[in-house]
């Protein structure tokens, strides 16, 4: 297969048979070769017979369908798992991204990059949406070295090796360019129109900013020490543990000289180091041997419609 699309769908029933439509006129001005994957993230209004209908008369559609909402990291990680492009196009679902711009996206990538993410420049949404999301891409953009203006548009072009290899759960579909990035990848981003909402409304809330800088660090983090989860917690540890040890060690010398060993507050504080620094070295163990039996992620699938061999509960 030369593209993949891989699109999810939360409740987007009004806008699947123009996004079909529109979506299929942009590949095949790229190639005949394509297929388009459809991901029900548990959809309630519809979405999913929508699809069904589009499936059965276009047999370069293929469809998932969650048994309930896992959100769009889980959406993407089982559209990039069932992919065999090529190219991989991510793009939402909700016709603000402009399927007419995935061409613009394939050529920037053909000039030898791995991931081409879009940078809505001209974005029209409301400011609550559009000034949180600057401050939120300036603050990516710095702590992570991943120059790019939109971290999180959903208009993306990766190569196929790229797109299949980013491990994504919980809500780290924001940071795909500063994984990708940081797993060795060649990361651009090119400017596209975006459209204003035609139906429905936006299924994200302002606390998706709060769990956004929460999830920058933790993929900060899991970058550095996913691997070595002992050589974070280990150093904390010793430091604790050294620093208590060496107070405790001048309190038994003050006792040893013939000083009375009276509790205070200085002491109790290095007894409490001393035991910080026993169990932050006892979670990076822990952490050492998580990292050592990890498993692939599973998400409930309640339907398969265009896959061939035997329908499978799991993916």
């Amino acid at each position: 297969m030369e593209i993949s699309a891989v699109v999810p769908v939360y409740n987007e029933a009004q806008s699947l048979e123009e996004l079909h439509r529109r979506l299929g006129d942009a590949l095949r001005g790229l190639s005949e070769d394509y297929e388009m994957i459809f991901v029900d993230d548990g959809s309630t209004d519809g979405s999913f017979a929508a699809l069904s209908v589009i499936q059965a008369r276009d047999a370069r559609v293929r469809v998932v369908s969650f048994r309930r909402n896992f959100g769009k990291s889980a959406a993407l990680a089982v559209g990039f798992r069932e992919s065999t492009g090529r190219l991989v196009v991510t793009l939402d679902s909700d016709l603000q991204d402009d399927p007419s711009q995935i061409p613009l996206l394939v050529e920037k990538l053909n000039q030898g990059y791995d991931v081409v993410s879009g940078w809505k420049k001209d974005r029209k949404d409301p400011v609550s949406k559009t000034v949180p999301s600057r401050v939120f891409n300036f603050l990516v953009s710095r702590m992570t070295g991943v120059r790019i203006h939109d971290v999180n548009c959903g208009l993306k072009v990766y190569k196929g090796e790229a797109a299949r290899s980013v491990d994504l759960y919980g809500e780290l579909h924001r940071f795909i360019p500063v994984l990708a990035h940081w797993s060795g990848y060649k990361v651009s981003e090119q400017v596209v129109v975006h459209h204003p909402r035609k139906h429905g409304r936006s299924k994200f809330g302002g606390g998706r900013f709060v769990n956004g800088f929460l999830d920058l660090l933790t993929v900060m983090f899991l970058s550095a020490h996913e691997s070595n989860p002992l050589h974070l917690f280990g150093r904390l540890g010793l430091f604790f543990f050294v620093v208590g040890f060496v107070m405790n060690l001048v309190f038994l010398g003050q006792w040893v000289l013939g000083q009375p060993l009276r509790v205070r507050p200085l002491m109790l504080f290095a007894v409490v180091l001393v035991i910080l620094g026993i169990q932050f070295v006892s979670m990076g163990l822990l952490g050492e041997m998580v990292a050592r039996t990890g498993k692939r992620r599973e998400y409930a699938v309640k339907s398969r419609l265009g896959f061939s061999g035997e329908p499978e509960e799991r993916v």
